[in-house]
């Protein structure tokens, strides 16, 4: 009911104080801003147009950039873990305005993970990450030292040995 109110006495109030002209002054025929629409004069208009061109440019080149930086990075863990390579990637990195380097942070974190693989990739190496530093007499003694411990409590339990 309010709605019908408002419809029918709303458009009668604007036509008689004028509220529905201001809206049509603010664009041309073309439906643009023209320089009147905002108060300024031809001059300050075009400046400021091109000062929105200029920003939306940076705004550009700077998406642009973080959308490289984020290829740069899906690169380098493609790497690190041994997975296809993505077209579409490089071709983020190659349309980049500048130079695409990986956040230093990041660099860090994929170089120690290359290196822990490395250094884990080889026997002895996994010999020293379980930090054994004993040689293998000391390690083959302990072996059977614990085998017959083992066995003899299997007898004390077991009746059939």
């Amino acid at each position: 009911m309010a709605f019908f109110m408002k419809q029918m006495v709303g458009d009668k109030l604007k036509n008689m104080t004028g509220g529905g002209g201001e809206e049509e002054a603010k664009t041309d025929a073309d439906g643009k801003e023209t320089p009147q629409s905002k108060g300024m004069s031809r001059e300050e208009f075009e400046e400021y147009q091109r000062q929105l061109v200029e920003e939306k440019i940076q705004r550009d080149k700077e998406f642009a950039m973080r959308k490289a930086e984020r290829a740069n990075l899906r690169v380098a863990l493609r790497d690190k873990y041994r997975l296809p390579e993505s077209a579409q990637d490089d071709a983020t990195i190659q349309m980049a305005p500048g130079e695409v380097d990986l956040p230093e942070e990041l660099a860090k974190m994929v170089e120690e993970d290359e290196e822990e693989e490395e250094a884990n990739s080889t026997f002895l190496g996994k010999l020293q990450s379980m930090d054994l530093d004993m040689d293998f007499d000391t390690i083959k003694s302990k072996a059977q030292t614990t085998m017959t411990e083992v066995k003899q409590a299997a007898e004390e339990k077991c009746v059939v040995m």
